[in-house]
């Protein structure tokens, strides 16, 4: 009897698939993929949302009367978990390939299919949190090159009241690694690489434990370049809402802006600055000082790229809003932001930046929508962590070609962006 394959194919291909796409994963792996596993069905649509926590102020009395107090508000925020469009990967071949090159099926559908997913995952995934970040650790601009700039990151992370209940990560390029290496060899990676389906995040790991992060190398880290318009610091045209109802379902702020270069084009993920306004501890509601005594000034990463009007003007969207409400349970910031206030575009124009990028864990969440069934023989291929692949394999007859695909639907969420941050030594 010849020998059929269609019954088991996808099975198989599944079986070399899944440690593969696990090998590879680096950045996907280190957020939280449980919160989105297995909320996206027929009746969710393309987004879910998720309660944010809530917060409330104290009342302090000698007498333990509270009845010429009010009461905090109750005020309940929402993360949403967005639908992303389809990364998919497809082969074909005919009839007399399928008989001679079967056997080489796992090189055929291994390294280059699955490598090429997973490495757009992550570009992509990378790009969007590099666009969500609302910390800043750093003098922008300068390259980190040595441990004490990576511990940086961690003070601002401590300092901003950020929990310590789950991992902390710090991701640099393959440069910077270098440069680490070189200024203290004893730091490595925590151990040796453990199989297959973990080697290449392990051996991304430099130190497991550092400044209490968890410090790793990826290829994938977002850049952009900035606009050639010289004139990067302008003022707030009017006040922000500043308000945390504002901003409590987006997490952003829009800042009308004005006196700019005419004309200019701000990128998304770059990070603009409001002088005068300083950062607060989430935690204690209290000013954040650096080393030296000084405040730690407010800056806000943009999520939409726009073009500014010929006027220097327009509407800027950032994420990490500075909030401040008098006695406010949610303040970002020691005071409201008001027309006038100085505006700065960090970074020099037509330059190119690639910031290191540090998040904790709850920073961000990434998971699968379910695919709906080809009339082929499918297969769903099931990471540890809740992401799933779909295998098809099937005929294109007019063709006279056999064909697989492989397709992963992903869905992003931005949990906190105060969360997480971007990354640059100390000048």
């Amino acid at each position: 009897m010849a020998n059929n394959f269609a019954s088991n194919f996808t099975r198989q291909l599944a079986k070399v698939i899944l440690p593969s796409f696990e090998s590879y994963r680096v950045l996907s792996k280190n957020v939280n993929t449980q919160l989105l596993d297995g909320k996206f069905n027929a009746d969710s649509g393309e987004n879910v949302d998720f309660k944010r926590p809530t917060d409330y102020v104290s009342i302090r009395t000698s007498d333990g009367d509270v009845s010429s107090s009010s009461a905090s508000d109750i005020i309940t925020g929402k993360a949403t978990g967005t639908v992303q469009n389809y990364f998919t990967a497809l082969v074909e071949y005919d009839e007399a390939d399928e008989a001679i090159k079967m056997s080489q099926k796992n090189e055929l559908v291994d390294m280059p299919m699955i490598k090429r997913i997973v490495t757009d995952l992550e570009l992509d995934f990378a790009s969007y949190m590099g666009k969500n970040t609302g910390l800043l650790a750093g003098t922008f601009g300068t390259a980190a090159t040595t441990w004490d700039h990576v511990a940086e990151a961690g003070a601002v992370m401590q300092a901003s009241g950020i929990p310590m209940d789950k991992e902390w990560c710090y991701a640099v390029n393959p440069y910077t690694q270098r440069n680490l290496a070189s200024n203290q060899r004893s730091l490595g990676a925590g151990g040796p690489a453990g199989g297959l389906i973990s080697e290449a995040h392990k051996k991304a790991i430099i130190s497991d434990n550092f400044a209490g992060m968890k410090v790793m190398t990826a290829t994938t880290l977002p850049s952009y370049t900035t606009h050639s318009g010289a004139d990067r610091v302008g003022a707030l045209a009017a006040n922000p809402t500043v308000t945390y109802v504002g901003a409590k379902d987006t997490m952003t702020q829009s800042l009308s802006v004005t006196g700019f270069q005419a004309n200019l084009q701000v990128r998304a993920g770059e990070t603009i600055q409001i002088t005068g306004r300083n950062r607060l501890n989430l935690n204690t509601r209290q000013a954040i000082l650096d080393e030296n005594g000084n405040n730690i000034v407010f800056t806000g990463t943009v999520t939409t790229a726009v073009t500014l009007d010929a006027s220097g003007e327009g509407t800027i969207v950032v994420t990490g809003p500075a909030i401040y409400e008098s006695g406010g349970a949610y303040n970002t910031v020691d005071s409201a932001p008001v027309a006038t206030d100085v505006v700065t575009l960090l970074g020099d124009a037509s330059s190119i930046y690639q910031p290191n990028l540090f998040w904790h864990k709850d920073a961000f969440s990434i998971g699968s929508v379910p695919m709906k069934k080809l009339h082929s023989t499918d297969t769903i291929a099931t990471t540890a962590d809740g992401l799933q692949m779909r295998i098809s394999y099937g005929v294109g007859f007019l063709e006279n070609q056999q064909k697989v695909r492989i397709d992963l639907r992903p869905a992003y969420a931005v949990l906190n962006p105060f969360f997480a941050g971007k990354g640059f030594g100390t000048a």
